[in-house]
C-alpha cells in the first residue's frame, strides 16, 4: 500500500462527516464534520491542503437491498465539488450500514443519543475508510 493520508466523506445535507487517515493508512481519525452550504467549497479547499490526502473516499448511499438511493445525486454533485478541486482519484465506498455500525460504537463508548449526533457523521465517515482500507489490504488494488 501507497504511503500517504487517505480522507472519507459521508456526505449529508446538513452535516459531512470527514475521516483522516495517518501516514501508513492503519489509524482512523473521525474530524469535525463539515456544514454543508455556501462555505463548503472553501471548507474542502482547507482540509485537503492541510492533509494533503493521495486519495478520497465518498460514502456511496444505496439501499440495503443494493440498488442506487436517490441522494446518490447529491452526492455527484459533491464529488463535482471535490473534483473542481483538486486531481486526487475519488472512489466511491458502499455505506450501508456505516452509520448504524457507528452509533452502535459510540454507545459501546459510553456515548449517549444527545452526545453523539454531533460526532455521528465523522464516525461514520471513519467506517466509509475503515472499508475501504480494508478492501484496499485485501484486494492490493487501489
Amino acid at each position: 500500500m501507497q504511503r500517504g493520508r487517505r480522507i472519507a466523506f459521508d456526505y449529508g445535507d446538513v452535516r459531512i462527516g470527514v475521516a483522516i487517515s495517518d501516514m501508513d493508512s492503519i489509524l482512523v481519525t473521525p474530524l469535525e464534520p463539515l456544514l454543508a452550504g455556501e462555505n463548503l467549497h472553501a471548507a474542502l479547499m482547507g482540509l485537503l491542503a492541510e492533509y494533503e490526502p493521495i486519495r478520497i473516499y465518498v460514502g456511496e448511499p444505496k439501499h440495503l437491498s443494493g440498488s442506487e438511493s436517490a441522494k446518490m445525486v447529491s452526492v455527484e454533485d459533491f464529488i463535482s465539488v471535490i473534483a473542481g478541486i483538486t486531481s486526487v482519484k475519488v472512489t466511491l465506498i458502499d455505506e450501508r450500514l456505516s452509520t448504524v455500525s457507528a452509533a452502535a460504537k459510540l454507545r459501546a463508548s459510553g456515548k449517549d443519543g444527545r452526545s453523539s449526533k454531533a460526532l455521528i457523521d465523522s464516525a461514520a465517515a471513519a467506517e466509509i475508510l475503515e472499508s475501504a482500507l480494508h478492501h484496499v489490504r485485501l484486494q492490493g488494488d487501489e
